[in-house]
């Protein structure tokens, strides 16, 4: 039957409704007329994919991908990339009053980059097929752990996707190739990084076709035998230190292949920026960065003057984070502890001092045991960065209806174009 579509869900499918039900349509947009095809039936819900484009929409263009549709990676290629924005704008609006019951003062002006050859951090998978005598090398496909054999990838760079056929050709040759489940890419300002996930020991003949391939290619292997704690430089060894820069606050940030970093770093230094701007540090200031990493707003935070406590659930970000502020002369006016902010408790929130701003930078589950915990005398200002709208509008509500904050203002970071993902940022008063 032919459908039409009113509207996109968060994760960029569209909306359609038929017999008492919703539809949710891979592929299709707003205003569309479609047929479809239903892959899972729910009482209340179907979930389909886009069959026949019958009506297509005005905003609806040729995805520049080969693979999508069938990658697992982007979902929204088909739709312009300014008005991905928008629809992420309206997905933190929507969740914002649906689920906090609460409205921003002001829309912030969305914050929106190059659309392409964003992506400087990525994790590959490697498949090496016995029965067929082939290694595919790829994302996976949508719906499935089946990995999509690739030759390109629109949203690494450049330089990276060009990689990928010189680096099946390599993993073919190892004797170990069967045993090599990913490999991670993790791209600094003066080196280029490739993990290789090995479960098996390479022979002297793999080692000398890594090196080869690396001084070919002018990229670093790292190799990674079991858990994080195993990841080890392996050639070239005098290879640059692995880095991004924040120019506008003097910051050079040194970080590992596998730990946590954002992975447009066009998008990170304008949301850094942004969030700077928000929070207006100054100096005298007390000001708590909490999830705080390896420092990406701490040491900002710190160059405008004020002192920051940087608070991380991890001891190696932690240690991480004090080697950052070490090496850009920021530990003076910096300092970090290690605690557990999903376990955080009005007490052990107090024993931390009174801070004069404060800025929350959490994963997806939010922050709301420690928005709880705020006391009567809490920040005057806090900035909530978010990579979730749901957990921030639920957050939202307590700080407004209960802690008495007002929500300033609000708005999008498309630091994943292509994708459904929001990351937005959000400014509370007292």
């Amino acid at each position: 039957m032919t459908i039409t579509i009113e509207s996109l869900d968060h994760e960029g499918r569209g909306i359609a409704r038929a017999d008492g039900k919703t539809i949710f349509i891979e592929g299709a947009l707003p205003g569309e007329e479609v047929t479809y095809r239903v892959f899972k039936k729910k009482p209340s819900y179907e979930m389909a994919t886009l069959d026949q484009l019958i009506k297509p929409a005005h905003l609806r263009i040729r995805p520049k991908c080969t693979y999508f549709g069938v990658c697992g990676g982007c979902s929204m290629q088909h739709l312009d990339p300014a008005a991905q924005v928008a629809v992420k704008q309206r997905i933190l609006e929507d969740n914002l009053w649906h689920i906090g019951k609460v409205k921003a003062g002001y829309i912030l002006p969305a914050i929106h980059g190059v659309p392409w050859g964003y992506r400087f951090r990525a994790r590959i998978s490697v498949k090496y097929a016995i029965k067929k005598g082939m290694l595919l090398i790829g994302f996976h496909e949508k719906r499935s752990h089946f990995v999509l054999d690739m030759h390109s990838c629109e949203v690494l760079p450049p330089r990276i996707s060009r990689l990928i056929d010189p680096l099946r050709a390599l993993v073919e040759k190892i004797s170990i190739r069967d045993r090599i489940p990913q490999i991670e890419m993790a791209l600094g300002e003066n080196v280029d990084v490739l993990v290789l996930r090995i479960m098996d020991p390479l022979s002297l003949e793999d080692e000398a076709l890594l090196k080869a391939f690396a001084d070919t290619h002018a990229v670093q292997f790292w190799l990674q035998t079991k858990g994080l704690d195993t990841v080890q430089p392996f050639y070239p060894l005098d290879a640059p230190q692995l880095d991004y820069t924040l120019p506008e606050f003097g910051i050079t940030m040194p970080f590992k292949p596998t730990e946590f970093t954002q992975v447009n770093p066009f998008m990170n230094a304008l949301l850094v920026r942004r969030a700077i701007g928000l929070l207006d540090p100054k100096p005298g200031e007390r000001i708590a960065d909490l999830f705080c990493g390896l420092g990406n707003f701490t040491l900002p935070i710190a160059r405008r003057g004020a002192r920051v406590l940087g608070v991380e659930g991890s001891a190696a970000l932690v240690e991480r984070a004090r080697a950052n502020a070490e090496y850009n002369g920021l530990a003076d006016t910096t300092e970090f502890q290690l605690a557990d902010l999903f376990q955080v408790t009005p007490e052990s929130l107090s024993a931390l001092g009174h801070f004069d701003k404060m800025l929350i930078d959490p994963p997806r589950d939010g922050a709301i045991d420690l928005i709880k915990s705020l006391g009567e005398h809490g920040p005057s200002r806090i900035v909530y960065v978010s990579c979730n709208p749901s957990t921030l509008a639920r957050d939202a509500a307590e700080l407004v209806h209960n802690k008495g904050y007002m929500l300033r203002a609000a708005g999008v970071a498309n630091m994943f174009p292509h994708t459904a993902h929001v990351e937005s940022i959000a400014l509370f008063e007292k």
